[in-house]
């Protein structure tokens, strides 16, 4: 690739206040057990190994449209800013991942040719605590919830689509070595890596693609308080932080046991989402034209946009929403859109359980069934023989993503144009969302309102999207072009 690719290798061991021992490569390992890292994931298909990207027929044919980077930003209305030279120029995005994946460099040059995009203009993997290879190892009976196959299609679509939303951005993906006998200790070693990005001002906006139940915090918020420093931190250095919110409807588990752990037993959402200092990222089910992106296509699959016709964006089954119970209502959450449907509370939920903070706070494209366009390098994960083992996804290829995984990357990139537009970081924007989104004329320029579609994935009850905010797309989808104007002028 043109830009400038470089693989560093950090020990911030001492500087993070980290327990450390030395290991292999150099790995730091912490040794403070929390709640299992998730990436969020949820669906895919592999779509084969063309040289040029899947066909509308072909992703039609298993019952999926794919999105494309023009198709997207048409979707969205920033095309008409790419067009004008707002790239994001100036401004790095900050990716937040497990282990990496070991051919993402040429992987984005893959990417980057099919769909004309330029270079980034620089693009840099961060080992935090050490680079062990990230190829996957053959498949095993441990937990899954690291599996590395997983980690490298949740990195290719996270570096891929954000970069695709923001081309001219630098992209920085910060890795993190965790293991899978490391399960349980992966929080601390992920929220150590970000402290580090904003302790050295490497980012001006950061996305996470990972989280875990709230309910799995057993001390509740006394486990999130060092964890959470990061985002104090980001707050006063004017970055901007996004987070999946999640890819379980309402429906998330506890730690334990490791293996097939236990369900949370009430409507539940997940940190770092839940977090204040967050922008949390919903889902929906994009059912504009995925060849055009500039009209409603109710024709095609999948059967949720058939079954709306004339709806632009449904509510995805699996976007994770719902009321924290470990934080309150933010002083921004306080005034919404006529007809929103905050409650504020979950049923069968401890502590105060009322008057809760409320997430997402926005949504985007997520469902895989109406997903985007990813391609990725794996490696055999056998040292003799052909193929996986077994391992899941395994192919190289391209493949249809989704996940709200496919959510935050996509909003940091707008985060970063809007950055690049205004002449300076905008910072935590959660507040000027919200004050965009209470007045009537300019929520309705620059929200897509999502109306239709509900997250109960299970026995456990979920919510229904509405008019203003709701529990399953927080205020909605931006119109980009619109938004990014009106959230400059609302932020200090």
């Amino acid at each position: 690739m043109k830009s400038h690719f470089t693989r560093v290798l950090v020990l911030a061991a001492m500087s993070l206040g980290l327990v450390a021992v030395a290991g292999a490569a150099g790995a730091v390992h912490q040794t403070v057990a929390g709640p299992l890292v998730r990436p969020l994931i949820s669906d895919w298909q592999y779509l084969g190994n063309s040289s040029t990207p899947p066909s509308q027929a072909a992703c039609n044919a298993v019952g999926r449209r794919c999105f494309n980077p023009a198709s997207m930003a048409n979707s969205y209305n920033y095309a008409a800013l790419h067009a004008a030279g707002n790239l994001g120029q100036g401004k790095t995005i900050a990716i937040i991942d497990s282990f990496g994946e070991q051919n993402i460099e040429s992987d984005l040059q893959t990417f980057d040719q099919a769909f004309g995009l330029p270079d980034p203009p620089s693009f840099h993997v961060l080992c935090v605590q050490g680079c062990p290879p990230p190829s996957p190892p053959p498949p095993n009976n441990g937990t899954g919830l690291e599996n590395h196959n997983l980690w490298d299609l949740e990195v290719a679509l996270d570096v891929e689509w954000a970069h695709a939303t923001a081309p001219l951005a630098n992209i920085l993906l910060v890795t993190t070595p965790t293991a899978e006998t490391l399960g349980v200790q992966g929080f601390q070693q992920m929220m150590n890596a970000e402290q580090y990005v904003i302790d050295n001002h490497m980012a001006d906006v950061i996305t996470q693609s990972f989280g875990a139940g709230e309910g799995s915090f057993h001390s509740g918020f006394a486990a999130l308080k060092q964890l959470r420093q990061a985002f104090v931190d980001a707050q006063a250095n004017n970055v901007t932080v996004f987070a999946s919110s999640g890819d379980g409807g309402t429906t998330n588990g506890y730690k334990e046991p490791v293996k097939n752990s236990d369900v949370i037993p009430y409507p539940s959402v997940i940190w770092p989402a839940s977090d204040p200092l967050v922008t949390a990222v919903g889902g929906t089910y994009l059912c504009t034209n995925a060849v055009t992106g500039t009209s409603v296509d109710s024709a095609s699959p999948p059967a949720s946009c058939q079954n709306n016709p004339g709806v632009r964006e449904v509510g995805w089954i699996d976007s994770g929403g719902g009321y924290s119970i470990l934080f309150s209502r933010p002083s921004y959450e306080t005034a919404l859109p006529a007809g929103s449907s905050y409650t504020g509370t979950s049923a069968g939920a401890p502590g105060p359980n009322a008057n809760m903070r409320g997430i997402p706070d926005i949504a985007y494209q997520a469902s895989a069934r109406t997903g985007v366009l990813v391609y990725m390098t794996e490696p055999d994960t056998t040292t003799s023989g052909v193929g996986c083992g077994g391992a899941n996804p395994c192919s190289t290829g391209w493949y249809v993503v989704g996940g709200t995984s496919a959510s935050s990357p996509q909003w940091a990139g707008i985060a970063a144009m809007a950055d690049q537009i205004a002449g300076r970081d905008l910072g935590f924007i959660n507040p000027a969302l919200y004050q965009v989104a209470t007045n009537p004329a300019r929520y309705a320029s620059d929200f897509h309102d999502v109306t239709v579609g509900c997250n109960q994935t299970t026995s456990i009850p979920g919510y229904c999207a509405s008019p203003g905010w709701d529990a399953v797309t927080g205020l909605g989808t931006p119109n980009v072009a619109n938004l990014i104007p009106d959230l400059i002028a609302a932020t200090p």
